[in-house]
């Protein structure tokens, strides 16, 4: 029987493992090269647009040196501060990564803060910076989220949809299911499948649309953040649905904290864009209208 089943697209996957190869004993897992894969395409992509826009792209290359080891930090933080009951009980699991545990707003939030101590320190503008950074971030994840594929985590409850996807009950962490998805286990030929929704896919096809209104929108960009602005809109739009059909959520008094999070970045986000919007107007508005674009975010320091 398949190990992964998606039944209404007639996809059957017989076997599918989390490590990819072994290197001197050592298991590579396929979670780690799509994070791997994504940074490098990330790296290249912020250069490229650096370059374009007549930034130095060196910056960006020393800047991901030091944003991939907060973010990954702050990813960790974040994860063991909303899942402290658990690690309560023993503090070394703490530091063993290798189980797992890694919140992408985590990342983004200790991303965030570097780029501010890096920008502060290098006396860069923070929010061109941002945009340059945003359409890798995007990709980043996009990618990041088959790692959680293979891995047989971040899915949803259950659904008869379309894209409903089957994994095998004894290939799943049982703490991941919920009671419903329990309820209407699927047993083919004596073996027992959970049915539920692949919100990994979900958020995965979401941020390559997301990553695609970023890159139309850098070449007609009219002020610095907007970019920014734009991915955390977007991705907060996406994330605030899809986190509410998965069953793994860090909880925070009855209520998703990734929900709570981006139902603030949505608001404070699509506040920006107005906000700076009408302000780029007044100013073009101030210079008779004949300054451009460029012109404008030149000025904005």
């Amino acid at each position: 029987m398949p190990e992964i089943w998606f039944p209404n697209l007639g996809i059957e996957i017989d076997h599918l493992s989390r490590v990819a190869f072994t290197v001197f004993g050592n298991d590579v897992y396929w979670y780690g090269i799509f994070i791997g894969t994504g940074v490098f395409l990330g790296i290249l992509l912020a250069m490229k647009e650096a370059k374009r826009t007549g930034q130095d792209p060196e910056i960006y290359l020393d800047f991901t040196l030091y944003a991939l080891i907060f973010s990954i930090i702050g990813a960790r933080l974040y994860y063991v501060l909303f899942s402290w009951e658990y690690y309560s009980q023993d503090i070394s699991k703490i530091f063993a990564l290798r189980e797992g545990g890694l919140a992408i707003y985590g990342g983004v939030i200790g991303g965030v803060l570097t780029a501010l101590v890096y920008c502060k320190i290098k006396k860069l503008n923070f929010w061109q910076l941002a945009d340059t950074a945003a359409p890798s971030l995007i990709l980043g994840q996009m990618l990041g989220r088959w790692g959680n594929f293979f891995n047989r985590e971040a899915f949803g409850g259950f659904t008869d949809n379309l894209f409903a996807m089957r994994y095998q009950l004894s290939q799943v962490r049982l703490g991941d299911i919920s009671d419903q998805t329990l309820s209407q286990l699927q047993v083919v030929n004596g073996v027992e499948y959970i049915q539920v929704h692949p919100t990994f896919l979900y958020e995965s096809l979401w941020s390559l649309g997301v990553f695609i209104l970023l890159i139309y929108m850098s070449r007609r960009k009219k002020f610095h953040g907007q970019i920014a602005g734009l991915y955390f809109l977007g991705y907060g739009l996406g994330r605030v649905w899809i986190e509410g059909l998965r069953t793994d959520q860090l909880m925070l008094g009855g209520f998703a904290v990734s929900q709570i999070l981006s139902a603030v970045l949505i608001v404070v986000a699509a506040g920006f864009l107005v906000w700076k919007g009408r302000q780029t107007k007044l100013a073009h508005a101030s210079v008779g209208g004949d300054g451009s674009s460029q012109d404008h975010e030149g000025e904005d320091k």
